[in-house]
């Protein structure tokens, strides 16, 4: 086997990590199941053959001892894997800081650099790049406050101290529930952190201060290149998207999200305003303003109006995934380029990225 190709500047080349272990405790409903057929209903990367290979090489734990032939588990069962190291590909491994008062830290991050652990990637992800380099900071280190898509290039809001962690959390939260139509069953919003009483320290010194407006919370504002020639707006024009998003089964990945019905137990409704801001043969330039933190939300908003975000190899029109495609690729553009957000003072707080997306001449 060949050396892997030199990454670009800037780039933390592919390397392999320390491997992780995977804790799980065996709910009600699974009692009974042998080891090999939990993992493979659970992780449906690997069937039952792997899964036993895995146990055979030591891999797994029940109960703090090792298994190495399948058994069947009982109510309450503690299961670790062991994973053994991995290679991580390579990632941009530099941004732009956007703003920093010592507690509130926003950077401009990368497209392809995943913001936390997650699947293939343990080190190579913006949450350790953070540790490293402000492990000596007197204030503390920067945290991930939310969550962007690994190739969503754009604004990642970090934070210092806990208590404005938990506030820009809370407002993150209370941001996503205004605005959205009537919740389907059992609505989930992702981001994170729960909220906790406390403004941040330094909020008083915002980079940009704005007269407050009516709505409360923040706002949150990407730009996307679609395929062109579908959306039928002039420059200027809106169009609400309220599409339900649920998982749906997919041939290699057992369930992902997609565009749904609404019907299903599980779908969680979604709101989305899209601004046709240009157009050209190439692609079509949208501005979208989200009312909810779904999976995939903006993808999948996109397509299902028959225009999907320009190079997304998952989504196509309608919403739907590809049978051949998984959630981790990447192809397309799509930038977190501007956040709003109000003060416990009543002022609107404002940040842009320093470059927004815009249609290439």
């Amino acid at each position: 086997m060949g050396s892997a190709p030199p990454a670009p500047v800037g780039w933390l080349p592919e390397a392999p990590n320390q491997g992780w272990i995977y804790r799980e405790r065996v709910p009600p409903a699974l009692v009974g199941l042998q080891v090999s057929a939990f993992y493979a209903a659970r992780h449906r990367h690997s069937d039952r053959g792997v899964w036993r290979d895995r146990l055979a090489a030591g891999e797994i734990q029940r109960n703090g001892a090792v298994l190495r032939e399948d058994q069947s588990l009982a109510v309450g069962d503690r299961l670790a894997w062991h994973r053994p190291p991995w290679i991580e590909g390579a990632v941009p491994a530099s941004w732009a800081v956007v703003y920093d008062d010592g507690d509130l830290h926003v950077i401009d991050k990368p497209a392809g650099l995943p913001v936390l652990p997650a699947g293939g990637w343990l080190e190579h992800t913006a949450l350790r790049l953070l540790e490293r380099s402000h492990c000596g900071d007197p204030g503390g280190i920067p945290l991930p406050v939310h969550r962007l898509g690994r190739f969503t290039s754009g604004l990642l809001v970090c934070a210092r101290r806990p208590a404005t962690r938990a506030w820009l959390s809370a407002c993150l939260r209370e941001s996503t529930m205004a605005g959205l139509p009537e919740p389907l069953p059992d609505p989930v919003l992702d981001h994170g952190l729960e909220p906790t009483p406390g403004p941040p320290h330094g909020a008083d010194r915002p980079l940009r201060s704005e007269p407050a407006s009516a709505s409360a919370g923040c706002c949150k504002l990407y730009r996307a290149l679609l395929v062109p020639g579908v959306l039928a707006l002039e420059p200027g024009e809106s169009l609400p998207i309220t599409v339900p998003i649920g998982r749906r089964p997919h041939p290699q990945l057992g369930r992902i999200w997609c565009a749904a019905d609404g019907r299903e137990q599980g779908d969680l409704a979604a709101r989305s305003t899209l601004t046709l801001l240009e157009r050209s043969s190439r692609a079509d330039l949208v501005q979208v303003a989200i009312a909810s933190g779904r999976p995939h939300q903006i993808r999948i908003h996109c397509a299902a109006l028959g225009a999907p975000l320009l190079g997304d190899p998952l989504y196509g029109p309608g919403g739907l995934a590809a049978a051949d495609a998984r959630p981790g690729d990447g192809g397309y553009r799509l930038q977190a380029w501007r956040l709003e957000l109000e003060l416990p003072s009543g002022e609107r707080w404002a940040l842009e990225v320093p470059h927004s997306l815009q249609l290439e001449g």
